[in-house]
């Protein structure tokens, strides 16, 4: 049997940072940018590639049970109850890596479906979301499950710590660019400068997460209503209150300025900051001179996305 599964990438459409405080955050999946698992019969135990990393793979038996592709197999096996079976799985992924855009729980995502491809069952997606889960733990620590949620189930979510996810359905196709500083995000480095300034400026800043929270919570709204005016003009809201955070860059300050003027309706950093993407909500008719106005401001990579509709 031969064929092959995928699973998206994501962005944090509002309410990066904030989040980690118990705020609320909206994610998108991004269908367009896919992570594809490729699998057939083969003689040899199974074994997997990671044909974008060089020298990166992974054999039953033979491979290190805590890296992220064998403990993603792992994991699926036992929970399939299905026995190690021989063959080959290759995985390539058009979502670029340690941006912010859920390259680890897509990769993880696919894999576990070509697994269950390859055992002849089907795995649920509730089922998958929980294994992905525990493989993000590798890449993150303590996940927030945004990640994993969005990438498996390919739908827009609300989130907030500590309450149930919810699935949002735009009624209108949106639209989306996502411009590559060229930089990789530093969550780490920036969640930590957060949690620094919340220390050192506790009212200034929580009145900033507050500010967040609310411009996420409209931007829901807006989603809902399909008022992509008001979606736009949170989105650039979100990005001002982070760039006073100080998560932002020059090169995130330039993207985002640049798809603006262009006629883009909004546009913010997304994910950790200092680095990897800005998101810009555009029109069809003004794509191409959002696409234009980037490439010149000096984004390295341009991708677009779409949803709904």
């Amino acid at each position: 049997m031969r064929g092959s599964a995928s699973a998206p990438g994501k962005a944090i459409l509002l309410g990066e940072h904030a989040v980690v405080y118990t705020k609320p955050a909206l994610a998108i999946p991004l269908p367009q940018l896919r992570a594809v698992a490729s699998f057939r019969p083969a003689e040899q135990p199974l074994t997997i590639q990671a044909a974008d990393l060089p020298g990166r793979s992974w054999q039953w038996g033979a491979g290190d049970s805590s890296d992220p592709l064998g403990k993603m197999a792992t994991l699926s096996l036992r929970h399939l109850g299905c026995d190690a079976p021989k063959g080959e799985i290759t995985i390539r992924s058009a979502i670029p890596i340690a941006s912010g855009l859920g390259s680890g729980a897509a990769v993880s995502a696919a894999l576990g479906r070509a697994i269950a491809a390859l055992c002849h069952v089907e795995i649920p997606n509730v089922e998958l979301n929980a294994l992905v889960y525990e493989v993000e733990k590798l890449h993150h620590g303590t996940p927030s499950g945004i990640d994993n949620r969005t990438v498996v189930f390919e739908q827009p979510i609300y989130f907030q710590r500590g309450q149930p996810i919810e699935s949002i359905r735009p009624p209108r196709r949106l639209n989306f660019l996502l411009a590559d500083t060229g930089v990789p995000a530093l969550t780490r480095e920036t969640v930590a400068a957060v949690r620094r300034l919340l220390r050192e400026e506790p009212e200034r800043t929580q009145s900033q997460l507050d500010q967040i929270a609310s411009a996420v919570d409209s931007a829901r709204a807006a989603l809902e209503a399909a008022d992509v005016f008001r979606l736009g003009a949170m989105m650039t809201a979100n990005h001002g209150f982070l760039r006073d955070l100080g998560v932002s860059s020059p090169a995130l300050d330039t993207l985002a300025t640049a798809a603006i003027q262009a006629g883009a309706l909004g546009a913010k950093l997304s994910g950790g900051g200092r680095g990897g993407h800005i998101i810009a909500l555009v029109e069809a008719d003004t794509t191409w001179s959002v696409r234009q106005a980037l490439q010149t401001a000096g984004a390295l990579r341009i991708h677009a996305a779409s949803l709904g509709g």
